[in-house]
Order: structure tokens, then sequence, then C-alpha cells
């Protein structure tokens, strides 16, 4: 083999290590020759064989590390599984102790645990009570002293005292007494605006509490607080109720809530209740349009009544006067004849006849007006109420059923226009009625005294 084949192989051989193993690198020097080419591959041999080495010693002591650990989770599983069996045993000797100690307990108390069974049920059937009573409001945090004993007596380690005993018993019989009183005592007081003033109120029983300004007030158990109502009642209520305030004996008339000592609901209803002015705009636009028809058959059944009552009075004195007077419909026709005195009896009969004619629309002017409202009023009002009905229906369809309250309203609001059209149409009826007779006794007296004309005319013709 030449030398330059030798060369060139060891060489490829050289480069080849370099790259692959990385022994050598651009900052190291470069082989110059053959034995210096073997010693570094000899090198990197040596390098390797420690290095695996170390990873076999590594390998051995994590895996013996390994065998330890397990050895010391075997151990510690076995301890745990030791305390568990010593303290299910204590858990089941604790159990026998509980049982044996309640009924030591059961045994001790005797008669008394039904005494203590009577006591929490009537300590908690008047905190009850106390929380919602007017009588809270001048004597606070009574319920939470026997919310307090409840919780003691429920618990197996704990007993009540004479004294706590007592006290429930005294807070039996205050409550008691304290509900036939009428009293007056200083409260902090809540104003509709937000602004609390201290000043004197008086309490009537369990029923109603007023303030010295004759306001009613009410009792708010989550706040504690006595607030004056929103709206309050109407009529001679608030003036009975000033009077009881600035009084300081004697017997007086007062409006009580009779429900008062469950909250006072009959007053919240019948103060949540609208009045006259709110019913009527409940009836919306069609509420509106019957009352603007009522109001003109009104006026108008009036200005027809006052009318025929000025025609009646000239027609009485038309009556008692000999000469015929043009300002009134008796006149008139008492001028045909005066006119007319030759005339033959047939011809001056249908003269009269012309007269009464022409008299009598003027006499009966509006009457048909007042008929055609008196008849159009409920059908307005039964149109209000169909078309409230159907926004009721479909507010129910949309938001459901639910709230029986919410539906009772819009129902309620509905049939408001039913009854302002009947309120409009059943005076309107009876006014009409009146007019009617008023014309009508009008038209008789002008028949009346037309016949007797025409009957002293053909008389006066036949002595002829």
């Amino acid at each position: 083999m030449s030398t330059k084949f030798v060369k060139a192989a060891a060489f490829a051989v050289a480069s080849t290590l370099a790259f692959t193993a990385g022994l050598v690198n651009a900052e190291e020097a470069k082989p110059r020759s053959l034995d210096q080419l073997l010693e570094f591959v000899k090198q990197g041999q040596v390098t390797e064989a420690k290095e695996n080495r170390a990873r076999e010693a590594a390998f051995a002591k994590d895996k013996a590390n390994q065998a330890s650990e397990l050895q010391k989770a075997k151990a510690e599983r076995t301890r745990q599984e030791n305390l568990s069996a010593e303290l299910e045993d204590a858990f089941e000797a604790n159990e026998l102790l509980v049982v044996a100690k309640q009924a030591q307990l059961k045994e001790k108390l005797g008669t008394l645990a039904e005494l203590f069974g009577h006591l929490t049920s009537t300590a908690g059937d008047l905190a009850s009570t106390l929380e919602f009573s007017l009588t809270s409001a001048q004597y606070p945090g009574r319920e939470q002293f026997l919310e307090a004993l409840i919780a003691k007596m429920s618990g197996s380690d704990q007993l009540p005292s004479i004294e706590e005993i007592e006290q429930v018993w005294y807070e039996l019989n205050r409550e008691m007494v304290e509900t036939g009183k009428v009293v007056s005592f200083t409260a902090q007081v809540a104003e509709p605006d937000g602004n609390k003033l201290e000043e004197r109120v008086v309490r009537i029983g369990a029923f109603n509490v007023i303030s010295e300004t004759g306001q009613y007030l009410q009792y708010e158990p989550s706040k504690g607080s006595l607030e004056v109502l929103a709206r309050q009642p109407s009529g001679p209520y608030l003036g009975w109720a000033q009077e009881l305030a600035s009084s300081t004996e004697g017997l007086h008339r007062f409006g009580i809530d009779p429900t008062g000592p469950s909250g006072g609901s009959f007053l919240a209803a019948l103060i949540n209740s609208p009045n006259l002015e709110e019913r009527w705009h409940q009836g919306g636009y069609v509420g509106y349009a019957i009352t603007v028809v009522g109001v003109f058959g009104l006026l108008l059944a009036l200005i027809r009544l006052a009318a025929l009552a000025s025609i009646s009075s000239k027609v009485s004195s038309q009556l008692k006067s000999d000469k015929a007077n043009d300002n009134n419909p008796l006149g008139r026709l008492l001028k045909i004849h005066e006119d007319n005195p030759s005339m033959d009896t047939e011809t001056l009969e249908l003269k009269l006849s012309e007269g009464i004619l022409k008299e009598t629309p003027k006499l009966e002017a509006g009457l048909n007006l007042l008929k055609i409202i008196a008849a159009i009023a409920p059908l307005m009002g039964l149109l209000g109420t169909v078309t409230g009905m159907i926004v009721t229906f479909q507010a129910i369809t949309i938001f459901g059923a639910g709230d029986p309250k919410a539906m009772a309203g819009g129902i309620s609001a509905a049939l408001v226009t039913t009854v302002l059209g009947l309120v409009v149409a059943i005076p309107v009826v009876l006014l009409h009625t009146i007019v009617n007779g008023r014309a009508q006794r009008i038209i008789h007296v002008l028949n009346e005294q037309t016949t007797g004309i025409i009957a002293e005319h053909t008389e006066a013709n036949l002595r002829k």
C-alpha cells in the first residue's frame, strides 16, 4: 500500500471521528501527525469510558435510593393503618361513652326534660311574636335574648338558669300587659324623605303607633325603626289621631287597625287602595272620553232644565193673564187666535196645530242627544274594559300568572271604564227623564189650551 493512500485513509478517519464525537474543537490544536491523531482517539475513548462508568454508578445509586424510599413508604402505610385502627377503636369507645352520658343526663333531668322542651317552644313562639310586635319599638332587643336562650337549650352541654327562665316568664307577662296600654315614649322616626328625628310617639296597644303630629307610623322589624307612612288614611282618622296625640287623659275616638299585631295588613291594604282620582286615571283615554261625554251630558241637561223652568214659569204667568204675550209658547198660540177671531174652526185648528208643531222642537231640544249619551256611555265603558283585559292577558302571556295581585290589579283597572260608563249613563237617563217630563208637561198645557181655544171658538160661531 502506498504512503499516499495510508495518509488519505488516516486523514478521513480523523475527520470523521472529530465530527461525530466532537472531541476536538476549532480552538484546539490540529493533529500534525498520525501518532498525534491516534493519541487524540485514545484520549476520547478513555473519556467516554469514564462518563459511562459515572452514569452507571449514578443509576445504581438511584436504584438503591428507590428501594429505600419504597421501604419507607411501606413502613409509613403500615403505621397509618395501625393509627387508623386505633382511632376507630377510640371512636367506637367514645360513641359508647356518649350514649352512656346521654342516658345518664336523661336520667338526671327526669321531668325537667319536658319542662325545657315546653320552655324552648314557648321561647320560640314569643320570639316570633316580639319580632313583629309594636311593643318592640319601645322595648327593643328582647328577641335576641330569646334566640340566645333557644340556642343554649338546643345544645346538650348547657342548661338554662333560673334567672333566664324567669326572664321568659317576665317577657310573656310584659307583652300581655303592654298590648293593653296606650303609652307615649320617645323614639327615632324616619320621615318619607329619609330624615330621622327623635320625637314623641304614641302607641295604641299592639295595633298602631302615631307621631306627635297625628301621623300614622309603621314598624319595620328588619330595621327595628318607626317610619312615617307615605300615604296616610283619608277621612277623619288623621284628626282623631292628632287629638289623641295631644291629649293626656280621657276617652278619645281613634281608628285602629285590628290586624296590627300581625303586621297591620288591613291598614296597609287600605292605604294602598287607590283613591277616586287614581281610579279615574286608571281608565286611561277611554275613561277621559267617557268623562268628557258625561260632563257634556250633565251640562246639557242642566241647561235644558233651566230653560224649561223659565218657559214653564212664563206659561204659568200666561195662564193667569187675559192678554197674549209672545215671550212664551202659550202666548204665541193665543196670539194666533187673537189675530184671527173670525177664522173658521177647521182653519183655526190647523193654525194652532201648526203653532204647536213649531213650539215642540224647541221644547224637546237636547232630549235625543241625552238619550244617545245615556246609550253610548256604557258601550264606551265596555270598550275600555275589553281593551284593558286584552292588555292584562298579554301581560299574563309574557310574565305568567304567578302574581295574583298583579293580575287582579290589571282586571280592576280594566273594569274602571265600565264603572265610569255606568256612572255617566245612570244620571243621564234620570236627567233625560226629568227634562222630557218638563217638556211634555208644557206640551200638554199647550194641547190643553189649544183644545179649549178651539172649543170656545166653535161655540162662539154656533151662537152666531
